[in-house]
């Protein structure tokens, strides 16, 4: 067996912000929970088909920035959608929709927090 990721956290500094931000871009619902020692606030992306899960966290080891780990996100069937609502909800695009060849397209963009984020479609 290979390890796989199941799990993913994007750090912020303003969960409502964030929220705010990947719901616009997204249009991804939500689900707010605390740790049990009440250390971390989460917004849990919720889908309920998902493959594996994860979320937006604030807390003291949580900081956002450009240089951590990049999630992909599932951009649909054209990254354009998507990437038109990055700006306007307070993002800045850093690498439009590219061609990655038979692996389909990726684009790149910063989120309101400060992470680096991908985007990939097939289309």
């Amino acid at each position: 067996m290979y390890p796989v990721a199941v799990w993913f956290e994007l750090p912020t500094a303003d969960l409502a912000r964030a929220e705010t931000f990947y719901r616009a871009v997204l249009g991804h619902p939500f689900r707010r929970e605390t740790s049990p020692d009440g250390s971390l606030e989460m917004s849990i992306f919720d889908p309920a088909d998902a493959e594996f899960k994860g979320a937006l966290v604030k807390g003291e080891h949580y900081t956002p920035g450009m240089n951590g780990a990049l999630v992909y996100f599932n951009g649909g069937d054209d990254l354009a959608v998507p990437l038109a609502r990055v700006e306007p909800a307070g993002g800045r695009v850093v690498m439009p929709k590219t061609a990655i060849g038979p692996y389909g397209h990726i684009a790149l963009f910063i989120d309101s927090e400060g992470n680096r984020v991908g985007l990939h479609s097939m289309a």
